[in-house]
C-alpha cells in the first residue's frame, strides 16, 4: 500500500486534490489578518525574509498567499516521499519549493540533504527571496521549532515573521503528530502576524537554544490567539 501511495500517478492525483482544497480554503473562508502592517515593509521592499508557521496549519497555508505572492517566495518542504505531493501542490499554487528537512541521528544521507537545503535556503534568502518554513516539520515534536530555521536566519541576516493561523469551523486530526487543522469552506479564518525577529550573526548554540524556546512559545501564542479570534464574535 505504501508503494502504491508513493507511485507517481497517485502522487499527481494527491497533489491536484490538495491544491484544489487549498484554493477552496483561500477563496471561501473569510480571512482576517491581524498586524499585517508588520510585514508590509518586507512585501514592499526587495530584501529577503523568512516566515514561520506550524506544520499542522499547512491546510490553510494559502491564507498568506496573497501576501507572499507579491515577492519571490519559496517554501521549504520535506525531501521525503510523503512530501512530494505537497511540493507538487505548492507548485500548482504558484510557489517554488526547496526540498529538505531535519535528519534523524545516524542518517547520513538525510543529513547531507538537510545541509544542502540549508545552504540553498540561505543563498535564496540572501539573494532577496522570501522563504516560508514549518519549523516543527516534518516529524515534530509538535509546535517546537528546530534549529534549521534559526540557522538560516542567522546566516542570511533576514528578518523572521511568525504566522499564527486558525479557522472555524474546522476539523482537527488529533491522532496526527501535528494535530492538523482542516478548515471547512465558508467559515472564518484569522492570521496573526508577529515580527520582525532576528538571530544575531554571532549567536552561539546557547543563544540559539534560548531563541528556539522563546520563538516556539511566541508562535504558539499567536496560533492560540488566532484560534480565539476565529471562533469569536463575527467581524
Amino acid at each position: 500500500m505504501k508503494a502504491l501511495m508513493r507511485s507517481d500517478g497517485v502522487q499527481v492525483v494527491l497533489s491536484w486534490l490538495l491544491a484544489a482544497y487549498l484554493h477552496v480554503v483561500l477563496r471561501t473562508v473569510r480571512w482576517r489578518h491581524e498586524s499585517l502592517d508588520l510585514i508590509e515593509p518586507v512585501l514592499a521592499g526587495e530584501g529577503g525574509a523568512i516566515g514561520l508557521m506550524w506544520h499542522g496549519r499547512i491546510p490553510m497555508c494559502l491564507s498568506v498567499a496573497p501576501q507572499w505572492w507579491r515577492r519571490r517566495t519559496k517554501i521549504l518542504v520535506s525531501a521525503s516521499a510523503d512530501g512530494e505531493f505537497i511540493a507538487r501542490a505548492l507548485h500548482l499554487s504558484r510557489f517554488g519549493t526547496i526540498r529538505g528537512s531535519s535528519a534523524k541521528k545516524g542518517d547520513s544521507t538525510k543529513a547531507r540533504q538537510a545541509v544542502a537545503a540549508v545552504r540553498e535556503s540561505v543563498a535564496w534568502v540572501s539573494g532577496g527571496g522570501c522563504l516560508v518554513v514549518t519549523p516543527d516539520g516534518p516529524r515534530g515534536p509538535n509546535e517546537v521549532i528546530t534549529q534549521g530555521a534559526l540557522q538560516i536566519a542567522r546566516r542570511s541576516g533576514a528578518p523572521v515573521y511568525l504566522m499564527g493561523m486558525a479557522a472555524s469551523p474546522s476539523l482537527r486530526i488529533r491522532s496526527a503528530w501535528d494535530q492538523a487543522m482542516l478548515p471547512l469552506p465558508f467559515g472564518r479564518g484569522v492570521v496573526v502576524w508577529e515580527g520582525p525577529l532576528h538571530v544575531p550573526p554571532d549567536a552561539d548554540d546557547a543563544l540559539i537554544g534560548r531563541l528556539q524556546a522563546a520563538w516556539s512559545q511566541q508562535l504558539s501564542a499567536a496560533t492560540r490567539r488566532a484560534e480565539g479570534l476565529a471562533v469569536g464574535p463575527a467581524h
